[in-house]
């Protein structure tokens, strides 16, 4: 019996040390990436298959959250991975001395030069309103702003669609900005902290139309066969987002970081992301975009701020957003 009782525990004393040397990686990312219909899940198993360890999402709102929580916990973040940053936000992060250099390698497929030695971009799109076919829509931003049309729009302090806006307006009318603005205030139905939020009440009928991407109707013709919306094309021009992801320079497994990091612009993962994040994949996968992605409309002009350009003009358009929704 003291044979079979000493066996048993050393099964369990190894068991413990088996799971102990599991090696973990943490991504913060936005609540988005890791819902059910979003890339997280596929994203997860396919890694977990290569590196044997255990991959951790943790969901932080939106985008623009994830650099003030990263901000505020310092070097003492629990994330290896930082999920969910784009060009706004770059240069502001760059500056917290948190991130790492990547060493990643790739072959971008993005309509703007790349070599940020610590930022991967993954995935990239227009930002856009989408609105029901049934409706004709503004021709630009300016139209919108003098029309009744309502709105669902998300907070620039806490979204990347909501600062990606911000910049939209501030490239395509300099000055005139806070007049836009001011125009637009009384369209807004809601502001919402993220875009999940905001396109389910887009969905319920709280809008006429919802600030997301000219990406979006790819969702509904590809996983609902629906066709029945569509992304407005305005004539001045739609700001570009380009998605990125970078290593914390605290993690404890800067190597599995790294790994995760060059797995994101892998086949694989480049593969899941059209139809699971609905944005357009920063390495062209080997089988190409789905076929739904050639009914989407495509910008004639586009916009995008270099990011110190972006974190520059940040403060003055926030400033402009928060007098022009008071009044």
């Amino acid at each position: 019996m003291k044979h079979l009782v000493f066996a048993a525990g050393f099964l369990s004393a190894t068991a413990t040390v088996a799971v102990a040397q599991t090696p973990e990686l943490t991504v913060y990312t936005y609540d988005s990436f890791v819902s059910n219909w979003g890339p997280g899940p596929q994203i997860e198993t396919a890694f977990e298959e290569r590196c044997g360890c255990d991959l951790n999402f943790v969901g932080v709102e939106d985008g623009a959250a994830l650099l003030a929580r990263v901000r505020l916990e310092g070097a003492r973040s629990e994330a290896d991975v930082v999920l969910g940053l784009d060009t706004n936000l770059v240069a502001a992060a760059r500056e917290t001395d948190l991130f790492a250099p990547s060493g990643v390698t790739a072959e971008y497929d993005l309509p703007v030069a790349w070599d940020d030695p610590v930022f991967v971009p993954y995935d990239w799109g227009y930002f856009a309103f989408v609105h029901d076919v049934d409706m004709t829509p503004p021709a630009n931003l300016r139209a919108l702003a003098e029309s009744d049309t309502s709105i669902i729009i998300q907070d620039p302090r806490s979204s990347t669609p909501g600062l990606g806006l911000l910049m939209w307006v501030k490239a395509a009318y300099g000055d005139e900005a806070e007049a836009i603005w001011e125009g637009l205030s009384d369209n807004i139905v809601t502001v919402t902290k993220g875009w999940s939020e905001a396109y389910g009440l887009f969905l319920e009928g709280e809008a006429e139309m919802v600030l997301s991407y000219t990406t979006s109707p790819a969702y509904h013709l590809i996983a609902e066969e629906d066709d029945s919306k569509a992304a407005a094309v305005f004539d001045e021009g739609h700001y570009m987002q380009v998605e990125v992801a970078a290593a914390m320079e605290t993690s404890d497994t800067p190597e599995l970081a790294r790994d995760f990091l060059q797995f994101l612009v892998s086949d694989t993962a480049q593969s899941i992301l059209p139809t699971t994040n609905w944005m357009y994949p920063a390495v062209m996968p080997e089988a190409g975009l789905p076929e739904g992605f050639a009914q989407l409309v495509e910008p004639e002009k586009a916009l995008l701020y270099p990011p110190e350009d972006a974190a520059a003009l940040r403060r003055e358009a926030l400033d402009e957003w928060l007098r022009a929704l008071s009044r």
